[in-house]
Parts: C-alpha cells; structure tokens; sequence
C-alpha cells in the first residue's frame, strides 16, 4: 500500500489542505478507531504520514492501529515528532553537542553544515535568571542585568546557533518560560507544512529537553520530555523510537467547588496516579469533568505530568481548545485546527468515550484546597493539616526560635517560618484565574494593613510577558508591589532551583542552628536541596496559598481557623476575609485577559532586549571555541572517533561507585543549583580564576564538561550508603576504603583502567530531564547502572550515553542479595545482545565469597541496543549521516 492512497483533501476559508484518512485506513484494516485512545491515534495518524517503507514499515502502522491495551514484551514503533523545544540549561548542551558533532565531520573531511536541524526546533532561554535582587521596583531590571553578566559566553553560543543553524531559533531571555511560551504560541494544535506542491495539514507533536513539556497536552498537542540527546537525534532527522505505550484513562467528573483551584486538583492527581503507578505510560483525561476546565487549568494538571510519572497527560481537542487558540492570537490556527479535528473525529464531544488500559475516576468535587511537601510533589497536604503535618516533620523536636538584626530591625526566626514565598513556574503562572486570586487576596490584605514579615524572600516570576499585561490592566501589580512581589524575572527562577541567595544573617542562624525553614512556591518540584539547599521545607501550592502563607510567614499554621495575621488595630485577619469570590475572579479574566496582549507581545518574542541585541556574534559553519572559557567547552564525546564500531564486551572486574536507594532524582545525579566552593566543581573554577561570586550554577555551566562531570553525583543531599550517615558527593575508593570526593575517586578509577557500576533502587533518575545525569555517568567511567526500576527519560539518556541500564530481577535488591558495594562486579553476556536480554552479574567479596545473579538489560529496543553499541546516539547518528 500507498500512504497517498489515503490522502483527501479539505478546504479551509478558500485554501485546500491534504491530510491523511487515518480512520479510512482503520476501516480498511477492520479496526474501530473511535475505540482508540485519541493519543493513540495521532501516532496512527504519524505512521500513516510518514509510511516510506523503510524507517516506517506497513508492520509498524499495522502495530499501532491494532493498539492492545497491554503487551508481555515492548513493540517498538518509529514515530517522526513535528518540533523540537529547548530550554537553556538542556539546550546550551545540545548546541555544544552539535558544534562538536560540526568539527567531527570536519574533521572526517565531511562537510560539517550537513550537522543541521531538519525538524524545527525552538529554543527558550529561560532558566537561567536568578532572583538575586527582589522587593524593589527595579528588581527585573538588575536581575537581567546579572544574568547577562553570568551568562554572556553561553548566549553567544546560542545567538551564534540562531545565525549559523538553519531551521532554529531562539526565543532570547526576559521574554518567559518555554512551555508557558509553547502553549501561549508556539504551539500549532495543527500543522500546516508544504511538501511536494501539497499543503499538508497533520497533528502537531513535539519532544522537549524539558520533563514538563506534556504541558502542550493541555491544548492537544502530543508533546513529552526526552533526554537532550535524544532530541539532537531527533533535530537531525532520525526517528524517535518508542515502545507502543499503555493508556489510561481519567474520568473527570463533577466541577470544582468554589475555593479550590486547579493547583489543587492537579497536587491531587498527582498524589492518586502515583499510587496507580502510571511510570512510562500515557495518561488521557475525558468525561463531562474534563469539559468543566479551561485549557489552562488543563495545561496546570497536563504540566505536572512527570511529577505523578506519565509520559502523557492528554486533554483532546474541543471547543475550549478553539476558544483558548482565538484568544491567545491564533483565531486563523482556530479555523484549520476545528476543520481538521472535525473531518477526522478528533474533536471530542463526550458522546462516545475510547477504550483505555485501565480507567481511574475521580470527581473534582471532591478536590480540597491543598499543598504538596516538604520533598516530593506527590506528598499532597490539605490545608488543614499543614500545621499537623509540619509537626510531624519536626518529629521530637522542640521548636526553636532566634533573634537576629536584619537590616537593622530586630527579627525573631525559626523552625517553620518561611524564608521564600515566590510565584513561580509554568505550571500556574500560565493560569490567569490563580494569579488574578492571588492579585486579589494582596489587593485585600493590603486594604486591611497587613504585610509580609521582613525575613520572606518574595518574588514574582511569570512565565510570560502576557501576565504582566493582564494584572496591570486589570490594576493588581501595585498590590503585588505593596507585598513585596514584586516583578523579579520572566523565567523559572525558584521552581528550578534559582532562588538566589537568602540575606547573609538569615542563612547564617539556619545553617548554625540547622533550622528547618520552609519555602512556599508555585511550582511543580520540590525536591530536597532543589530550591535553596539550606531550605530543608518546600510546599508547592497555588499563587493564592502562596501570598497567603507569605503574609503568615510560617507553615506551622492552620489556616482555616487561624488568622493570617493581625491588622494595624490589633484584629484577626482570616483567610475568608482575604479570599476572592470565583465570580469577582471570573470578571477580572474576562474584562482583562485581551487577545491584543498576546498579539503584542509575541509578535516581537524572537527579536530579545537590548541586552540580546548588544551581542556582537559572527556567523560562521563552526564554533570558534574560546580555550579559556569556563562555561563552554568542546566536549571529549568526539575524541578518536571512528566510523568503524568496537563490539561491546562484558563488563569484568568492575568497582560499586555508589550504593544507592530509591528515588535517587536526576536532581541528585547532576544537581542544577548552587556549586559548593570546597567541590569538586568549585576548586575547579577557583584554579580557573573564578570567584566564588562568579560560580552561577551548575545548570548554567551545563555547556563546560569539566563542570559537569565533577558535578555528577554531586548533590549536598545524595545519600550513598558506602559512606553512610554522611551525605552528600562522597564515596569509599575500593580496595584502600579511602573516603574520596566521588570525582576524585572516580578519576583514580579511571586511572587504574576499572571501570564502574552504580547500585539503586526503585524509581532511578526520577524527576527533569536531565541528560548530563547520564554525561556525567558517561565521563565518571561508569558502564553499568543496576536498579529495581528506572524513570523513563533517564534510562533513556543511559542509553544514549552508552551507559548500560540494568535492572534486579522482580523481588530483588542489592540488599536481599547482601551486596554492600565493597565486591568486585563481571557482567557477562553483553556482547551480540538482544532487547531486554538476561545477563549474569558475578559479585565477588574481599573474602572471595561469590554472589552469582542474574539481570534484565533495559536495552528494550533493537534501536536501544544500536544506540549502545555504537556508544550512544551522536556517535551512531554520525556513522548513519556519513554512510548516507
């Protein structure tokens, strides 16, 4: 058969469009497609399109129609994403990546502009900015400002892709965050492309270097976090292959009561689907629920999608999505995007509903006004209880109290106070219902006299330009101001770690004392040591809760029966007395969330600020490397690089670099905050001649693999049991038991030529897509990661990386094996190795004491097994571009 075969056409306001039948295909192939799950079918659709019968085969299409609802073993598909996104942090990387991948074909006597995206690819800079200054009006204005300071060198690189790379571009800094960006404009819904004298019109999908891409669910546009390099791979033209995944479906019921906000609901999907155990699945929500929320109360829960361990959190296309596409500037977009849907059945109406994996309910409500902490996002916490709870935390503990001069004013500080408020992140600044209640509940507690107490650290960070528009309009900011939230930055900044320094006297009676303060964020991640590594507290909560717990000051609170705080009078203040009505909520979003605020502001989102335009920045086919630069480097992945493979042998003789448990995050492996002066990574940069004023964050230094790799493991928090109590990047040096930095150790490995394996256990590498977490694992020596289960994104950037992923037969661990990292490790049956194939591990004690047992290789593809054979995906793209 003919894909053209399928091919019809459909006319739009005059112009004509060919798509593919995708349900005629169906039809012919004696398969209900309306019983399909919509996310399954836009990878019909995908297959159907780019069916050439050499990358995607009639088998392949065939698998995917004939989707099942489970599979004993992985049926791999080749799926062609439309777009790439990037972020800064995971972007620098990659464009690292394709520079020195430039200089190796140069250096082959190739041509190196044959290195070039083929997919387009839109890179963000947002997570780069910190909030060094707040509370003043000029706080953004400095903040820029530092940033350009900090991150001159990366920029460069990035302006230089934007001119030397075609089919990329780059959405500068001070202009918002990827998915909030993504959502608000770059997202298609459908894509309209020509080919062949041919208008195609096709499904948009997209991967990102980003864990919480899946936010473009929200507006049905099929779009998950892969690791960097997978997404290089993908940039270049190569298929990402994935195993046809489960589905399951959420059946939203009910409306949310007044109060409640979809921060709530989306902290109490996450806490339920943790317990159903969605780990690399995907997750699509229907029911008469559903039609209750806004595209960005679905955007808030699609966002949070790693969080509770999907691949997808799907919402297909309606009426809001058109609704939310005409608003936000796209009302040509709206037109194709209903024609389309409709003449394929991918307009959902709630009249029929697809057949999934399994079905979870849940009626919204029932959803209360919550939070999530104090380490994991899944940890959800009813209002209520959060005084209970904090206590719990404590444990024994007496409460402690201090007093200190800040700036001059007495202050009294302890356990439970809240040193950062901040409205942060993606997941709610996209949501202008949350962020006009919060401009209300600061409007209100400003009528009653109330403010926030000195030592909050507050912040307003949105994820676009639009909000500011919006908010001043509707005349909110200057009540933000009046808080203390003031405008800080148009980027991430505290829900990745970027929170900026506390004042000095408060961080030094936190760490004198090891105070447990807390910080209250609208994020989506919490991780330990993730937002401020002396803040062992953090809550996510809506951008209302937030403001409100920032004029408490302190998480040892009920506040539903305690006062926030008390006026100038001396009278209680309470939550309802401060909390906004959804119907003066609903006014404020209609009157003032415009259409013309979209259009102004992302008519001008490629062309950057002042900043941005003083970059002088040559173009040229390749990167002219600056030798004496600490934040870019031309990695060593291309070092004596050959067009022939060497066969992958077993792994004899190996050492346990780590002993590790469960959920040891990304955020553990390469952490992306602040880098500690006595580090490895530190003593790097002070012989470098940097100061420890000039260190930024590893994120920022993600360009330098001298960084990077001394930063791999390297987490103040990581827990490595070799060395345990003690945390932090520390491990023993086998046979001397000579405790070591990790790089220090790792590189005296290396030295003796033994290579290493890592221990874990349960939910390896959860949390960001983090592809330096396997780079570091790469550079660090290791071969081999043996654990009960991993998270999708990192085990595959293990694979990308060449670094075997292995896991523990089911019921079995390091500790029922009574491994305790001091044996000598052989790993045999590598060599000519099928997907998933059993091999034998051999651990042999310093009493020569054997333990023989046997693991299953998570290679679960015959392209994952290509990819390590090669060595990773770059080197294997390489070979392939060059063969062709």
């Amino acid at each position: 058969m003919k894909n053209t075969d399928y091919a019809k056409a459909l006319s739009v306001d005059n112009k004509t469009y060919t798509y593919f039948d995708f349900n005629q295909y169906a039809v012919d192939t004696d398969v209900a497609i309306e019983k399909l799950p919509y996310s399954i079918r836009i990878l019909v659709e995908n297959l159907l399109r780019k069916l050439d019968g050499r990358v995607v085969k009639e088998n392949d299409l065939a698998n995917i129609v004939h989707w099942k609802k489970s599979y004993d073993a992985p049926v791999e598909i080749p799926y062609h994403p439309a777009r790439v996104l990037m972020q800064d942090f995971t972007g620098v990387p990659a464009v690292v990546d394709l520079a020195a991948m430039r200089d190796a074909v140069k250096a082959l006597g190739k041509d190196p502009a044959k290195v070039n995206p083929l997919v387009p690819t839109e890179l963000v800079v947002d997570h780069s900015i910190q909030v060094d200054n707040f509370g003043t009006a000029d706080s953004l204005e400095k903040n820029v400002a530092r940033e350009y300071e900090r991150n001159g060198e990366r920029y460069e690189l990035l302006k230089w892709a934007q001119k030397s790379f075609s089919n990329f571009k780059v959405v500068p800094p001070n202009s918002g965050i990827c998915h909030q960006v993504n959502l608000e404009n770059l997202g298609r819904v459908v894509i309209s492309d020509d080919m062949d004298g041919n208008t195609i019109a096709f499904p948009d999908t997209v991967v990102g270097t980003d864990s919480h891409t899946p936010m473009i669910n929200g507006i049905g546009v099929m779009g998950w976090g892969v690791g960097g390099i997978e997404a290089e791979a993908v940039m270049l033209g190569q298929p990402y292959y994935m195993s046809i995944p489960e589905v399951v479906g959420v059946r939203l019921t009910g409306k949310l009561k007044p109060g409640v906000t979809a921060t709530d609901l989306v902290l109490t999907i996450t806490e339920m689907l943790r317990k159903v155990n969605v780990v690399e699945k995907f997750v699509e929500y229907f029911g008469e629920g559903m039609k209750s929320l806004s595209v960005t109360d679905r955007a808030t829960i699609a966002n949070m999608t790693p969080e509770y361990g999907a691949t997808l959190g799907f919402f297909p296309i309606d009426e809001k999505t058109l609704d939310y596409l005409k608003l936000t500037g796209r009302a040509e977009r709206a037109g194709l995007v209903e024609a389309w849907a409709k003449a394929t059945g991918m307009f959902y109406t709630g009249e029929t509903d697809p057949e999934f994996t399994q079905v979870v309910e849940l009626d919204i409500s029932t959803v209360q006004p919550s939070l999530a902490g104090p380490s994991r996002p899944q940890d959800r916490i009813a209002l209520p209880d959060m005084k209970k709870t904090f206590a719990d935390i404590l444990g024994t503990v007496a409460q402690r109290c201090f007093d200190l001069d800040l700036n001059d004013r007495p202050v009294t500080i302890g356990d439970g106070n809240i040193v950062i408020a901040a409205i942060t992140s993606c997941t709610n600044t996209s949501n202008p219902h949350v962020l006009m209640g919060a401009g209300l509940i600061a409007k209100n507690a400003v009528a009653r006299g109330l403010k926030v107490p000195p030592f909050v650290k507050t912040s307003l960070a949105p994820g676009s330009k639009v909000v500011e528009d919006y908010l001043q309009s509707a005349g909110l900011m200057p009540y933000f101001d009046a808080l203390g939230f003031h405008l800080a930055a148009f980027g991430c900044t505290t829900c990745i770690g970027n929170s900026g320094p506390l004042h000095p006297a408060i961080e030094t009676v936190i760490v004198e004392n090891d105070l447990n303060v807390a910080a209250v964020l609208s994020g989506n991640r919490n991780f330990e040591a993730r937002i401020h590594q002396n803040i062992k507290s953090n809550f996510l909560a809506s951008p209302m809760l937030v403001v409100l717990f920032a004029l408490a000051g302190r998480v040892d609170i009920d506040l539903t029966i305690e006062p926030v705080g008390i006026d100038p009078n001396g009278q209680p203040v309470y939550l309802d007395d401060l909390w906004p009505s959804s119907d003066q909520i609903g006014e404020l979003v209609d009157a003032h969330v415009k259409a013309e605020f979209y259009q102004k502001e992302y008519a001008r989102i490629f062309d950057g600020d002042r900043f941005w335009g003083a970059l002088d920045v040559p173009e040229s086919t390749t990167f002219a490397w600056n030798k004496d630069s600490t934040y870019i480097k031309n990695p060593p992945y291309f070092e004596g690089f050959s067009l022939q493979t060497e066969p992958a042998g077993d792994i004899a003789g190996a050492r346990a670099f780590l002993l590790l448990g469960d959920t040891v995050t990304t955020d553990h492996i390469s952490p992306a905050g602040a880098i500690p002066a006595d580090y490895p990574a530190g003593r790097y940069l002070i012989e470098n001649g940097v100061t420890k004023e000039q260190f930024n964050s590893y994120g920022s230094r993600r360009g330098n693999h001298e960084v990077m790799m001394r930063g791999t493991f390297g987490n103040i928090r990581i827990a490595n049991q070799l060395v345990a109590p003690k945390q932090g990047s520390y491990t023993l040096k086998f046979p001397e038991k000579k405790e070591m930095f990790n790089y220090d150790a790792a590189m005296a490995y290396k030295q003796e030529n033994t290579p290493l394996i890592v221990l874990g256990g349960k939910e390896y590498g959860t949390g960001s897509s983090r592809d330096w977490a396997a780079k570091g694992s790469n550079l660090l020596g290791i071969k081999a990661v043996i654990a009960q289960s991993y998270e999708r994104i990192h085990r595959n950037n293990l694979v990308g990386m060449g670094v075997l992923p292995l896991v523990f037969e089911e019921g079995r661990s390091a500790q029922t094996l009574g491994l305790d990292g001091s044996e000598t490790y052989t790993i045999s049956g590598i060599e000519g190795m099928a997907p998933r194939t059993r091999l034998s591990v051999k651990a042999v004690k310093e009493d020569g004491r054997e333990i023989e047992f046997t693991v299953i290789s998570r290679l679960d593809t015959e392209v994952d097994v290509e990819y390590f054979e090669n060595g990773g995906i770059l080197p294997c793209v390489i070979r392939k571009m060059m063969a062709g």
